[in-house]
């Protein structure tokens, strides 16, 4: 081959690689009536999923088609888009509505397809949503809520009910939860508020902050990353392999506090009493509470009752300071 003509294939190469690139467009809208609470699912393999509170009575669904295209393509993109657009995977049974995967006949229409949604719902849905690569926001629904992202952020508000949130790669923020709360991250951030019931965190990589406005236990779970947890009513189980704890509320049930690398720090009412078994094996321990002393004590190690005793407060740092206010 000379140099000249192997020059041209690749000339040709490169111009023709951005057609493989390149991508069809193309939407749908459906507006489906309901009587009634709704449950509805909505799954997409690739793309992002938002589902607001809107009119009771109808469900609006409005979806965002992308195909890719070029000379590998299973099939014209162009027509993978025609034909969606005029039968969208939806679903209807009653007010059991199904959008995306779980109401797909023809996979193979799908492949290299990425369909994002827009729904809004009456108030009173319960849901369960679940993309592979893509964010989720979820808003103003009664619930439950079950929402999941492969790679993704999760974005959830003004629940009514319980919530389970979960993501393999992305943050999760949550405003207002009316139940309990399940809430796990690969790697990430966890960032909950206005929780009123039960709270279950664990994140493999990124920092933890909840608040609590009710009453149930607390357990959280941070492979790395600080922990701050507030309003605690409650058991509470911490621990973190890195990253400092703070914890807030008042102690109706035990209480169980351990950092591998990093200092910890309690804050209780004024009027608290309990049992503290505290011990740092580098770090000091400082308790503005008066504690009567039981057995042996040292800069390392403090036990002993606070006020009446009562509920066990256990903190255990590997290295760092302790601070109980």
């Amino acid at each position: 081959m000379t140099v000249l003509a192997l020059r041209f294939k690749l000339t040709a190469a490169i111009a023709l690689f951005p057609l493989a690139l390149t991508a069809e467009e193309g939407a749908f809208d459906r507006t489906l009536s309901v009587t009634g609470p709704v449950q509805l699912e909505v799954r997409t393999g690739s793309g992002s999923i938002e589902v607001t509170a809107g009119v009771s009575g109808s469900v609006e669904v409005h979806g965002i088609i992308r195909a890719r295209s070029g000379f590998f393509s299973a099939a014209g993109s162009a027509d993978k888009v025609r034909r969606i657009e005029e039968n969208p995977p939806i679903e209807q049974q009653g007010n059991v509505i199904q959008v995306g995967e779980r109401a797909i006949e023809d996979e193979s229409l799908y492949e290299g397809v990425s369909i994002s949604y827009r729904i809004v719902v009456p108030a009173e849905t319960a849901l369960v949503s679940k993309s592979g690569s893509g964010s989720l926001t979820l808003e103003g629904l009664k619930g439950p809520v079950e929402a999941t992202a492969g790679s993704g952020s999760l974005t959830i508000g003004s629940i009514g009910g319980d919530v389970q949130a979960r993501a393999g790669s992305g943050s999760i923020r949550i405003d207002g939860v009316g139940g309990n709360l399940e809430v796990k991250t690969g790697s990430g951030s966890i960032d909950a508020h206005a929780v009123r019931g039960a709270i279950t965190a664990s994140a493999g990589s990124g920092t933890i902050e909840l608040e609590q406005t009710g009453e149930g236990d607390v357990s959280i779970h941070s492979g790395s990353g600080g922990v701050r947890v507030r309003g605690v009513r409650g058991g509470l189980s911490v621990s973190t392999s890195s990253g400092s704890i703070r914890a807030q509320g008042e102690m109706v049930r035990a209480w169980s506090l351990e950092a591998s690398s990093g200092g910890i720090t309690v804050e209780l009412p004024p009027e608290a009493s309990f049992e503290l078994d505290a011990s740092t094996s580098s770090g000091d321990i400082d308790s503005e509470r008066p504690v009567s002393v039981t057995g042996r004590t040292s800069r390392k190690t403090l036990r002993g009752a606070v006020g009446n005793g009562g509920p066990r407060l256990e903190i255990e740092t590997s290295s760092g300071s302790i601070v109980i206010r």
